[in-house]
């Protein structure tokens, strides 16, 4: 609350850390409660707190997704460095900002919206933002200093993390499985390793050109500037929809 403000639902883990603060905020309501003006406040204000199941983190989703993602790309990009408090900070705050920036699913269908959601319209409305960077990616880190040395490990984060989110976005079963062809309309992000951090090249598909098996492998797309250009398939990771998630659904039943 003090980083993000009032909210309305919390979910975490079983953590030791998280069942001891409910049981302690739990204690101070129920002795708050015999004043009628705290009661009166607390109960315009009540949060829910949800605990997953025990030895249960797949029931997380996309939060414990990302806190793997965290995990698994931080001790590449900070092994063999030693770090002060402070600049550990700064890199978790920034790796923070990389995985709240990820687009999970169209803003609208519009063809004209090139707006993506992402976890950061939960936490502050809007997504977020950084400023441009020169890339330190290339420099020794021995020749890298405090936050130029921060600059480089974010960096390196990103393009470790990016490049393997976006083909977890392609959905593809065995060739004895038919999936889902692009169809004109759909957003999709477009692969580019050159991209900087948070920026996600977000693209509409306007034509499709099917093979003679009426498989599409090659689309025209258009961005956010106007431009439209030739790609193939397989550089498109198309951001899932609820008619994906129903269609899903329907097939697995």
């Amino acid at each position: 609350m003090a980083r993000r403000g009032q909210c309305q639902e919390l979910f975490s883990d079983n953590g030791t850390n998280f069942v001891g603060a409910d049981r302690i905020l739990q204690t101070h309501i129920q002795e708050c409660q015999k004043s009628t003006k705290v009661h009166n406040f607390l109960s315009s204000r009540r949060i829910d707190w949800h605990f997953i199941p025990p030895s249960a983190p797949h029931f997380g989703g996309n939060w414990e997704a990302a806190v793997k993602s965290a995990k698994k790309h931080l001790l590449p990009v900070s092994k063999g460095v030693m770090m002060t408090f402070d600049e550990t900070t700064t890199l978790l705050c920034r790796i923070e900002a990389v995985l709240n920036s990820w687009p999970l699913t169209p803003l609208s269908s519009d063809p004209s919206d090139f707006n993506a959601l992402t976890a950061s319209h939960f936490l502050i409305g809007s997504p977020l933002q950084l400023p441009s960077e020169p890339d330190c990616t290339a420099i020794p880190q021995n020749r890298l200093r405090q936050f130029k040395l921060m600059q480089a490990q974010s960096q390196n984060f990103w393009k470790r993390w990016s490049s393997e989110y976006l083909p977890q976005c392609q959905r593809r079963g065995k060739w004895t499985k038919l999936t889902r062809n692009i169809k004109v309309g759909d957003l999709a992000v477009l692969k580019n390793d050159n991209s900087p951090p948070l920026l996600w090249d977000l693209v509409r598909v306007t034509k499709v050109h099917p093979g003679p098996d009426g498989i599409v492998r090659a689309v025209t797309v258009r961005n956010s500037s106007g431009s439209d250009f030739k790609r193939p398939e397989n550089k498109l990771a198309v951001l899932p929809t609820e008619n994906d998630e129903v269609g899903e659904e329907q097939n697995a039943s």
